[in-house]
């Protein structure tokens, strides 16, 4: 049976303080997560670390997959800000979206432990009870809708990024694991970047 814990809702900060506190238990479990494996991240170090009551933790993120999911969203979104100040004009779409995700590859791969945290607690996430988990999905598709210049996307867009999206998840998770070089991983990135955008260049 799943923790009562794991199926409420989180609390959203409301507050400059609640939101002070909010980032520092994200910081903390970064930290954390940097220095060892998931399995060996416990709540109460996070609480610690954080300073916070384990209960104010707890009402935040209600369970370790809520609280991994939360950080993925927040380092989403420090790429995207990011790739919007950095982004060189006169790309294709298809090779602004490969360099967003190359960019984004070799970022994750220089904190393995950290990343392995995080897309391990989002692949498991239910969105019905970690609504975080949805947010991770429409984080990134519009960091690569940025990067190809669409602002009015067909659903056959959509689609592309998805399984994009699908893909390189996979990629990374296989980068991780050891089983793909990152070199073979960026070439695989590129293939699927001219296979499944081609249609973006018309937009």
């Amino acid at each position: 049976m799943p923790r009562i814990a794991e199926v409420r809702d989180a609390a959203e900060p409301s507050s400059e303080e609640q939101r002070a506190r909010h980032v520092r238990m994200l910081e903390a479990a970064v930290e954390l997560a940097t220095e060892k494996e998931l399995a060996r991240v416990q709540m109460h170090e996070v609480a610690k670390r954080a300073g916070v009551a384990i209960g104010t933790l707890y009402r935040y993120f209600p369970s370790k997959t809520h609280l991994f999911v939360a950080v993925m969203v927040d380092q989403i979104d420090r790429m995207g800000t990011g790739f919007k100040k950095s982004a060189p004009p006169g790309e294709s779409p298809q090779d602004a979206v490969y360099n967003v995700l190359v960019r984004a590859t070799r970022g994750l791969l220089r904190r393995p432990a950290l990343s392995t945290a995080m897309i391990q607690s989002t692949s498991t996430a239910n969105v019905a009870s970690v609504p975080d988990a949805g947010k991770v999905d429409r984080a990134f598709r519009q960091i690569m809708l940025d990067a190809a210049g669409i602002e009015h996307p067909t659903e056959e867009d959509l689609t592309a990024l998805r399984l994009l999206v699908q893909l390189w998840f996979g990629v990374i998770q296989s980068c991780l694991n050891g089983r793909v070089t990152i070199p073979d991983a960026e070439s695989d990135i590129r293939k699927a970047c001219d296979l499944l955008l081609v249609g973006l260049s018309h937009r």
